[in-house]
């Protein structure tokens, strides 16, 4: 990883356990991810107009296998 590599949104979930299962497929699969969610959920449980959302991000570099990944899991 060089310095100037960047994080991107590879997909964005409806649910912190949606993007666990996903997080665990990148993982298997030899690629790091973070997952980026708005706080609001956690504090007020409100799930309606995205704020259940949470953004799964990878390295830019990594992007095209993760998303082929992610894709290849939808049914």
């Amino acid at each position: 990883m060089s310095s100037s590599e960047k994080l991107v949104e590879v997909y964005r979930a409806n649910g912190e356990m949606e993007a666990q299962v996903i997080r665990s497929l990148l993982e298997y699969h030899g690629i790091p991810c973070l997952l980026k969610g708005d706080a609001a959920r956690n504090i007020y449980g409100l799930t309606v107009d995205g704020l259940a959302e949470v953004r799964i991000m990878v390295w830019e570099r990594m992007a095209d296998r993760a998303r082929s990944l992610i894709k290849g899991r939808e049914v």
